[in-house]
């Protein structure tokens, strides 16, 4: 039995209904590239999309975001981190197909590597300790990176059998691995919270990190080394008009912000509907119109804290403490134990790693400070890269985040106490005239 011809009509237009419309220009704006996105698929397709940005590396200046029902349009102005706008017609081509596909995108796959999620009290040399274990129990690190917040830890660390090339498949092998590095984790003081898990699940590495000190609930835990002074400041009000929560954030700038945030939102089922993003110099002003995933929004004081509590820890998670050193030098068994066990032996406390290996090289990214959270001494940073090799261990600048100076805004941006000011029409006609699609939004 053949199907009615205006059956097959009627699924392709719902295909086109449910698939991101993108849409990139370079000439509308003087300053970025704009990548617009329309469709009538609002579930998760603002994470999705700010993922693929920031997996490139691109620094989004502004954005904007405006739901009505079933449609919602997300604007990003975004540049390379040199602040300068995307040309490259591949990286072009590649946003625009995979911002058309995010339905059915899946997280990268680590294939051929055993998973290993940790998480427990931070110390001065635990890193060093973790990576000792596994090279005595001959599992070759291929990837990993390493938070630290609050005085806790957690990492995510890609293995294979050094002998064999192959993922860790071994029940006993795994259960030997887990129970060792449980250990060194609990230490003398964390019996109950240390973790050791063999991950099957096939996530983005930086979203289950979130996940991983969300449920360690390190938001809630004071910090035993020195942190950041300049740290976020968050409200939350609600808009009771129009039911929606409102999130104003004040934070420094930098790259994969906006990533962070919309994570922790998501990962705490809220669901945002409107919001605006703005970066002036190193400041980044943001704001976001949001509901519980049943269409209420924030019910209690009790709750708002939490988010405050909750956004602050996502953003100061990421925020690079200490010096940047980064290793570059032929791979090796037992590599990784003995670079942290020189930081160790020198009283350098790792904050942040990132480890890759590409065609058997090592490529590692450390961020040190001392024992208590300060800048290193020069001196001691000095014998460590002589010890490790200088050709080997470079010190270099924190990232870097381009902003051209007295470009002229597009836009105005809501103050933190104004968002009750603000019909959710006018918020959304405001956009569209951020957006270049209407002249006036007065």
């Amino acid at each position: 039995m053949e199907w009615p011809t205006y059956l097959d009509e009627y699924e392709k237009l719902i295909t086109r209904m449910s698939t991101p419309r993108v849409m990139i220009d370079n000439a509308g704006c003087a300053t970025a590239t704009r990548v617009m996105i329309d469709s009538g698929k609002k579930h998760r397709i603002l994470l999705d999309a700010v993922q693929i940005l920031t997996d490139l590396n691109l620094s989004i200046e502004k954005a904007y975001v405006s739901s009505d029902g079933l449609w919602f349009m997300d604007v990003f102005h975004v540049t390379d981190l040199n602040g300068n706008k995307l040309t490259d017609e591949s990286v072009l081509s590649y946003i625009e197909q995979s911002l058309e596909t995010v339905h059915c995108r899946r997280s990268r796959s680590f294939n051929g590597l055993t998973a290993l999620e940790l998480t427990g009290t931070d110390r001065v040399g635990l890193l060093s300790e973790v990576f000792a274990v596994l090279s005595d129990l001959n599992c070759n690190v291929v990837e990993a990176k390493v938070w630290t917040h609050n005085g806790r830890i957690a990492s995510l660390i890609y293995l294979k059998d050094d002998h064999s090339g192959s993922p860790i498949e071994d029940s006993q092998k795994l259960e030997t691995i887990e129970a060792m590095l449980r250990n060194v984790l609990k230490g003398d003081n964390d019996i109950r919270s240390a973790s050791t898990v063999v991950s099957m699940a096939v996530t983005h590495t930086e979203r289950r990190l979130h996940q991983m000190m969300f449920a360690d609930r390190d938001y809630e835990r004071k910090p035993i080394i020195k942190t950041s002074e300049d740290s976020p400041v968050v409200s939350v009000q609600n808009y009771l008009e129009r039911d929606y929560s409102v999130v104003n954030i004040q934070a420094k700038d930098r790259t994969r912000l906006l990533f962070d945030i919309v994570c922790t939102l998501t990962d705490m089922e809220y669901v945002v509907f409107h919001a605006t993003v703005d970066t002036t110099g190193d400041r980044a002003s943001l704001e976001f119109f949001m509901r519980h995933m049943d269409g209420t929004p924030i019910s209690s004081e009790a709750e708002k804290q939490r988010v405050v509590l909750c956004l602050q820890a996502a953003i100061e998670r990421r925020a690079s403490q200490g010096v940047r050193l980064e290793l570059c030098t032929p791979d090796r068994k037992g590599l990784l134990a003995d670079v942290t066990r020189t930081f160790r032996e020198n009283g350098l406390n790792v904050t942040r790693a990132e480890i890759s290996t590409t065609v058997e090289t090592a490529q590692n990214v450390f961020y040190v400070t001392d024992a208590l959270g300060n800048i290193p001494d020069s001196k001691i940073i000095e014998s460590v890269r002589q010890k490790i090799g200088l050709s080997n261990l470079k010190v270099k600048e924190l990232p870097f985040i381009h902003h051209q100076k007295g470009k002229k805004e597009e836009g105005g941006t809501m103050g933190t106490g104004g968002a009750m000011l603000f019909s959710i029409g006018s918020l959304v006609r405001r956009n569209l005239y951020n957006l270049g699609l209407i002249r006036s939004y007065s």
